[in-house]
């Protein structure tokens, strides 16, 4: 994976992390606050519920005393069996309330809601013979009975009511502290993932800087050298023209000097041979023919040598080994500079662009053996593999620094890199002062 890939993986990864951590802080927040809701819900239904069935037992038990007092106080009997009627009317509903708070589970309730179960079951008990009273006897005793039995035992019931109620009051409070620990632990919680949220879009943060800081420098950068590959450009350009109108000055003077001259003799000799007819003259005619001759012969050399330094017509007619090989031969011959070429098992069904190109770096380089080298022998070797070809040419000559760059390189080595470039090949060359050089080509097939 390169690295580019891993920024952009560790970068999905960190901020989709930190995506679903703030997602998840806020799920785990909601819920957080329905639990405390619902607790705090539960805790207020419960004391409202516990609250108001205490109140229907208070209120019945003062209700019951009235009744009993208003029962054994009354001299008319039909009106105290009115008031007996709702007085057990009253115990009902006392017994109703009470069964329905015991229903509410409570275990710090369960000692006061049995005295008072067994209280309100005296009293009852107690009141049963009587409401069974006559006229006379609630007359004689009723008074009594109230203030020495029913009064005291409602106080009594009403002191374990309220003590019941203080409980209820004493949880209500625990449940209010409960629902504050319950909000403390929910605030920690939230400033941890809010701390962690923090750290985490911190790093994401730098990490996300320092990318984009490296990019920029890798954008600053990328832009130097394309400023620098224009420069360049711009340089090689112009020595390129100059390079093309030295080669047109070259041909130019070789058609001048050697193929002019050559075709002015031609002319004048024509010209003798002429003279020599008129005069009859049939041995000097047969020597200016053979003059004339030579001077054609010579014009012709000079012509195909200028053709196969433009387009080598033997690549197309005997293919790339024996080009390479009479290449070598020429320039051995006009310099006495001695190439080797080695060039076994090359197929001769190599792409046109393939020969050509290796014909002109091989030319190339013999060129600059012979002209700045100062060589006496190149090794010319060519090597074809399967899924490639490597030509190497390797000299004896007095090389160069190899820290040069391209701006110092002269033009044909620059020719020899553009043209393994422009088939996706590969240059290098290997040199130092005093220990000659190696160029190696290696283009794929």
């Amino acid at each position: 994976m390169t690295s580019q890939a891993s920024s952009r993986l560790a970068l999905a990864i960190g901020f989709g992390g930190l995506l679903l951590l703030l997602a998840f802080a806020g799920f785990d927040g909601v819920e957080e606050i329905r639990q405390i809701q619902r607790r705090n819900d539960a805790i207020r239904e419960s004391f409202l519920a516990r609250t108001r069935l205490l109140e229907q037992i208070r209120s019945n038990l003062y209700l019951s005393g009235t009744y009993v007092r208003d029962c054994l106080l009354e001299p008319n009997a039909a009106i105290a069996e009115v008031h007996r009627a709702s007085l057990l009317t009253t115990r009902n509903r006392m017994e109703a309330a009470l069964s329905g708070y015991q229903a509410l589970p409570n275990e710090a309730q369960a000692a006061p809601l049995q005295d008072l179960n067994q209280a309100l079951r005296d009293y009852w008990n107690i009141l049963a013979p009587v409401l069974a009273w006559n006229a006379g006897q609630r007359r004689d005793r009723g008074y009594a009975f109230l203030r020495d039995e029913v009064f005291p035992r409602r106080t009594a019931m009403l002191r374990i009511a309220d003590q019941i109620a203080r409980i209820d009051e004493a949880q209500l409070d625990a449940g209010k502290h409960e629902v504050i620990d319950m909000f403390s632990q929910f605030r920690r919680g939230s400033l941890l993932s809010t701390g962690l949220t923090i750290a985490i879009g911190l790093i994401l943060a730098i990490f996300s800087i320092r990318k984009i800081v490296a990019l920029e420098m890798q954008a600053a950068a990328r832009y130097q050298e394309a400023a620098a590959a224009r420069a360049e450009l711009k340089h090689l350009s112009a020595r390129l023209v100059e390079a093309q109108e030295n080669d047109r000055r070259a041909v130019a003077r070789e058609l001048h000097d050697e193929v002019g001259q050559s075709l002015t003799g031609v002319r004048v000799e024509l010209a003798n041979l002429s003279q020599r007819i008129r005069m009859r003259d049939t041995q000097g005619a047969e020597d200016k023919a053979g003059e004339i001759k030579e001077l054609v012969e010579e014009s012709l050399g000079v012509v195909r040598n200028m053709a196969l330094l433009l387009r080598p017509s033997m690549l197309d007619d005997l293919g790339l080994v024996p080009a390479l090989q009479w290449q070598g031969r020429e320039v051995s011959k006009r310099t006495g500079l001695r190439v080797r070429v080695a060039a076994e098992g090359v197929s001769d069904d190599l792409p046109e662009e393939h020969k050509t190109c290796i014909y002109r770096i091989v030319q190339e380089s013999l060129h600059n053996c012979v002209q700045h080298a100062e060589a006496t022998t190149v090794r010319v070797t060519v090597e074809q593999q399967p899924d490639r070809i490597r030509l190497s040419i390797q000299d004896d000559g007095k090389g160069f620094p190899a820290g040069q760059g391209r701006a110092e390189r002269g033009m044909g080595l620059l020719g020899i890199e553009e043209r393994a470039a422009n088939l996706g090949g590969t240059f290098s060359i290997d040199t130092q002062p005093g220990r000659g050089a190696t160029v190696s080509i290696e283009l794929p097939t």
